[in-house]
């Protein structure tokens, strides 16, 4: 028997390929050969594919196309069962048909992580790699011709710009579309490629003691992520906050953190801090004209946009992104971190006199989408690049791994940044039993989760622990107001 990379290759194909060709050419021809000759023809072509199936056990051509996809169910299965005994899953340790049933059950695209011919590329050495360079510019564009001829011999009619939406800039990765078997197949049994991932598949629903619960939405499981943000009117002072000079609100966890104490030697001046989220909404001022207030001066703040549009097979299926944030969660840990010490009774931030960027580069805090795994990486290696950066802050995460953004991440370090994720920040259903999740649970990336104040041994309700945690923060108490003061999507309310 001979593998699938055999079976495939350019040596075992070639023969019959020509042979197919050459009868197909002399049939358009029919008073060229007599029916004896054609008769002879077909006994010769039974008996090579005959031989051919007896030595390369070339499968039927329906198996071609791959085999039965794995239902959601089955794959999710795989992908909890490896969470609850390894901590962690990953797309590398996969088989193709795993892989390819990941494809059929999302949007078919995948992420392809590629070296030079008979190199390893090291993790610690992806900051030095330069895609631009003659090298790596030969060994993608073969990449994508492979990949381009294999699927338009079922699919003649594709471009390359169908198949591949978004460029890469900095990354050895490329972003594709793979809809045949046969060209994941291709793509796993060579040495310069290092990984193919889908990018779009995520279990998103319930998992039960032995099944999923598909009867809840993405609404219903949006509960740790998107709110509507609104002013909390109930806030009572002395517990829930502390009127600070000028005239600004100290959030009642500060002070158990020590952060008032911490403001005698820095409030973030000099520094400029990265956040990657879901964006800041238009309508709150301290974001805009406001920023600058207060005890709050002479600092910058810019708004970036690396999330792509929505899209389906390469056609568009959704407006261009703003960096107006949807929602909520990118304008409440905005004000976190950097809200200004102001004049205007809002909540201000622990780092209020840091320099800013927002990067809207989710459309919420679950990276579930194809798209959302490309402008999450591409937030990563935009911060990596900018020498003004010191940290990069990420409050967003996934399951299951995403190489494309590990190699960001990689890259970023690789810089020199400072990189801060949360343990846990996608749903209720996953804390307590989904450990730290990805990218915080890499060595890279410093992991940070809530407690709550009544006992620090206890996370929060919504927030996820483990052995890769790094920081613990007190985000929860039982009365007023449950978590941190913010900014409200709009207003100076908190």
């Amino acid at each position: 028997m001979y593998s699938n990379n055999e079976i495939l290759s350019k040596e075992n194909l070639s023969p019959l390929n020509n042979l197919i060709s050459f009868i197909a050419v002399e049939n358009l021809n029919e008073n060229i050969f007599t029916q004896k000759m054609k008769s002879s023809l077909l006994l010769i072509f039974v008996c090579l594919m005959f031989y051919s199936c007896q030595k390369t056990s070339v499968p039927q051509q329906e198996n071609l196309r791959g085999p039965k996809p794995y239902t959601a169910l089955q794959l999710n299965e795989k992908i909890f069962a490896d969470l609850n005994q390894y901590g962690s899953f990953s797309w590398s340790n996969q088989s193709v048909d795993f892989i390819w049933s990941a494809l059929n059950q999302s949007d078919h695209m995948v992420a392809v992580g590629f070296q030079l011919q008979g190199t390893t590329l090291k993790e610690d050495n992806l900051h030095l790699v330069n895609i631009n360079q003659p090298n790596w510019q030969a060994c993608k564009t073969m990449l994508i011709q492979l990949i381009l001829q294999s699927e338009q011999a079922v699919h003649p009619n594709l471009t390359i710009e169908s198949l591949m939406p978004w460029k890469e800039e900095v990354l050895p990765v490329i972003n594709v579309y793979i809809r045949e078997y046969k060209t994941l197949v291709m793509l796993k049994s060579l040495a310069q490629v290092r990984y193919v991932e889908p990018m779009g598949y995520e279990p998103s629903s319930v998992w039960g003691a032995n099944k999923i619960d598909t009867t809840l939405n993405e609404a219903v499981l949006s509960e740790s992520g998107c709110d509507n943000n609104d002013a909390n009117w109930n806030l009572q002072a002395s517990s829930d906050y502390l009127t600070i000079s000028p005239f600004s609100k100290q959030s009642w966890h500060l002070g158990i953190l020590g952060i008032p104490s911490a403001w005698q030697r820095s409030a973030g001046k000099g520094i400029k801090i990265f956040m990657i989220d879901t964006g800041v909404q238009d309508g709150q001022d301290n974001f805009g004209s406001s920023f600058n207030q207060g005890y709050s001066l002479n600092r910058t703040i810019e708004k970036k946009v690396t999330l792509p549009r929505a899209s389906f097979l390469g056609i568009p299926t959704g407006p261009v992104e703003t960096v107006n944030d949807p929602c909520g969660h990118g304008t409440s840990m905005a004000g976190v971190c950097v809200a200004p010490r102001g004049t205007d009774g809002a909540a201000c931030g622990v780092a209020y006199q840091s320099d800013f960027i927002m990067c809207r580069s989710s459309s919420d805090v679950f990276i579930d989408e194809s798209r959302e795994s490309k402008g999450v990486a591409d937030a990563f290696t935009t911060a990596a690049n900018r020498t003004d950066v010191k940290i990069i802050s990420m409050s967003l995460g996934r399951i299951t791994s995403s190489s494309q953004i590990k190699d960001a991440v990689l890259y970023a370090h690789g810089k020199g940044k400072l990189i801060f994720c949360a343990a846990g920040t996608s749903y209720s259903w996953t804390s307590g039993w989904v450990g730290v999740i990805f990218p915080a649970n890499l060595d890279q990336v410093n992991a940070v989760t809530g407690v709550t104040a009544s006992n620090y041994n206890a996370s929060c309700s919504s927030c996820h622990d483990g052995s890769a945690v790094d920081f613990t923060i007190v985000m929860e108490k039982n009365t007023g107001a449950s978590h941190p003061l913010s900014l409200a999507d709009q207003g100076d309310w908190p």
